[in-house]
């Protein structure tokens, strides 16, 4: 009898994405670096794309993939990465749309400047925007695709340590990716919003650091008593990646350890 797969590490034995294409924004760090890891790990090449050049050739390097600069709120650099992808691999079957921003001036929304809130809508949203306008035309001549957008637990609930701009951007995310998923269905395409909890990112690090009241306030409402690690969420990547995930769409795929089904947590 065989043993059962325990985590992400044993998981990553699985080489489901043999030969395919995967695109990953904000590579170098967090999130997208344990993805573009993880997605290399089950046989894809992978794109690594993000603005910092050292971390993002350090991403492709380590993955045996390619590195794109590009800045994701720019729709010229975002067309180029995915005809550089195309170009280079034959095929673009997957994009991970994951970069995003929390900057400390996104706050309360009696608090927060303009210019704040159009700086994260800009990266958060607008980038996931122009990122499945130019890979989705790829995929309909595949007549087939995988497009994971990374949203947050926060698009579903509300919070009073509130990142308004944040919320609000992944709130458009979730929307615009539940759309997509719909109207590409029948061309073989799906679209999904990843949904995380918190987790244990330099980003979230650092946010952090500056304020530990406002990190235990959070921390108590995860049912399991800690933040995710980046390659929990990987996995979640990796999945909805795959055709184990063939009919996953138009979904908010929630990796939150429980936080949007807790009431009370556990002492």
């Amino acid at each position: 009898m065989t043993e059962p797969l325990n985590g992400p590490a044993q998981a990553a034995d699985c080489r489901r994405l043999t030969g395919r294409t995967a695109v990953v924004t904000g590579a170098g760090s967090g999130i997208g670096l344990a993805s573009a890891r993880r997605l290399a790990a089950e046989g894809a090449h992978v794109v690594c794309a993000d603005v910092d050049g050292e971390r993002g050739k350090a991403a492709a390097e380590e993955t045996g993939g390619l590195y794109v600069e590009s800045d994701v709120t720019d729709s010229g650099q975002v067309e180029a990465l995915f005809r550089t992808a195309y170009e280079t691999y034959g095929s673009v079957d997957i994009a991970f749309n994951n970069a995003g921003i929390s900057p400390p001036d996104d706050d309360s929304i009696l608090t927060t400047g303009i210019d704040a809130w159009q700086r994260v809508q800009q990266v958060n949203l607008t980038s996931v925007y122009l990122c499945c306008k130019h890979v989705i035309p790829y995929m309909q001549r595949q007549g087939r695709g995988s497009i994971i957008n990374t949203a947050s637990f926060v698009a579903v609930l509300g919070a009073a340590t509130s990142q308004i701009s944040y919320t609000a951007s992944k709130g458009g995310v979730l929307a615009m990716s539940r759309e997509l998923g719909v109207q590409f269905a029948r061309e073989g395409i799906r679209v999904n919003a990843l949904c995380p909890g918190p987790v244990n990112t330099p980003l979230l690090k650092e946010l952090f650091a500056k304020d530990p009241e406002r990190a235990q306030r959070r921390l108590v409402h995860v049912p399991p008593g800690r933040f995710a690690e980046p390659e929990e969420i990987a996995a979640a990547v990796a999945f909805l990646a795959s055709d184990d995930a063939s009919f996953v769409n138009a979904t908010d795929f929630m990796v939150d350890g429980g936080i949007s089904g807790a009431y009370v947590t556990p002492l």
